[in-house]
């Protein structure tokens, strides 16, 4: 056996908390020094650690054990009021980055500007670049929010709320893209996996929830089994939606999370999954989003096709979630914070990326563009999640809504 991997992990942990420490003190969130210890690991920079199969499923139960604390600590009847808003605020954040970068593809993808040599229909290359910016990975702003303590907050319910409808969009996107490129896709069967997910996911949840609480009240005395049980529920929800429904996994332990948020056990479950998650999984899955960073020989025309990319990625998901949040009754800076959530493009993006490339949608000569807006996205977004949230304007409202809450109150 090659043991190198302990020594990766010992980089990984020490790399990850003292840029964690560094960043903190330049009073951005710690999340971006773990990013940043990936890149300057990986192959982009130093080269030290590959990001291989070993790291990849560690970082895969990491990215599962986040979203489902994330589920845990969210508040269900939060999640409920602002139900009807996330899903205006993903709607907008899938349509507005979809024209937007169907339209720089169709500047930048012509053999005059940059040569691709791919035999599919540009037209529907170009439609393919648009999907990959619709892809929003909430991963990392939990993480800034739990940061933050805004995770259960108005705001950050209606980030993840938008964030789960986001993938579900994103999937539909996808599909209807890669049936036209590959007839083996059959649209109506994915949309009919979806529902059903739900479906399931309501039935299987009823039972999850009450059989749980039935059995935790009868064996009180230890609760360390609690966290095993939870664990187990968290790891087949996951497996089932993605196995059995093509959702995401996340998307499956995040709902986990959330059946078991009501019950009397959730806070002491989470404080266990914390434990976890700080000391070993969140660190590598953080740093292996920056060792996935591989750049191509990028000559001067696809460094302005990233530049432009990226300026577009992150202002359609601003604009486009944010003008939704505004239609649904957050004043301006809630709605510069939920846009400014929403930008993190991560892991998701690549997924999207590399399954459109398996069609014949994405060429490779494209995936170093791609790949700088995913890092940068990532980078960015828990900074601008924090400037949000600490601008002038946004704690002036945020007091005055406390002195109203107050006033009431008394």
């Amino acid at each position: 056996m090659d043991y190198r991997f302990l020594l990766d992990l010992a980089l990984i942990l020490l790399s990850t908390k003292v840029l964690g420490m560094v960043t903190r003190k330049f009073k951005m969130p710690q999340v971006v020094g773990a990013l940043l210890a990936g890149i300057i690991l990986g192959s982009a920079v130093f080269g030290i650690i590959d990001n291989s199969s070993f790291i990849k499923t560690l970082s895969e139960i990491g990215v599962i054990v986040l979203m489902f604390t994330a589920g845990l600590e969210s508040d269900i009847h939060q999640l409920k009021k602002t139900g009807k808003a996330s899903f205006i605020i993903a709607l907008l954040g899938v349509i507005v980055p979809l024209i937007a970068g169907f339209a720089v593809a169709g500047v930048f993808n012509d053999p005059s500007v940059i040569k691709t040599d791919l035999e599919t229909n540009r037209f529907l290359q170009n439609i393919f670049i648009g999907v990959i910016l619709t892809a929003t990975s909430v991963s990392i702003t939990v993480e800034t929010l739990k940061e933050m303590g805004k995770l259960s907050s108005k705001v950050g319910s209606t980030i993840l709320g938008a964030a789960v409808i986001d993938d579900i969009l994103g999937i539909i996107a996808l599909t209807v893209i890669t049936s036209l490129a590959d007839p083996k896709v059959e649209v109506g069967m994915v949309m009919l996996k979806i529902v059903l997910f739900f479906v399931f996911a309501i039935g299987v949840g009823f039972l999850i929830y009450f059989g749980f609480k039935k059995w935790s009240n009868r064996h009180k005395q230890d609760h360390r089994r609690f966290v095993v049980a939870a664990f187990v529920i968290c790891l087949l929800m996951s497996f089932c939606a993605e196995e059995w429904f093509g959702v995401a996994d996340i998307t499956g332990a995040f709902i986990a999370g959330l059946l078991l948020s009501n019950t009397s056990h959730s806070n002491y479950i989470a404080s266990r999954f914390e434990t976890l998650s700080y000391t070993l999984l969140s660190p590598i899955f953080f740093a292996s989003v920056g060792l996935s960073v591989v750049l191509n020989d990028m000559n001067m025309m696809l460094i302005l096709f990233a530049i432009i990319l990226l300026l577009t990625a992150i202002a359609t998901k601003i604009v486009g979630c944010g003008l939704g949040a505004r239609m649904t009754g957050f004043n301006g800076p809630e709605s510069m914070q939920i846009g400014c959530g929403m930008v993190s493009r991560g892991e998701v993006a690549l997924i999207v990326a590399n399954k459109g490339a398996a069609v014949g949608l994405m060429s490779p000569v494209l995936f170093g563009p791609v790949v700088i807006v995913v890092v940068v996205t990532t980078v960015i977004s828990p900074i601008l999640l924090k400037v949000s949230f600490n601008s002038k304007k946004a704690k002036r409202l945020e007091a005055a809504k406390l002195d109203d809450s107050v006033e009431a109150g008394g």
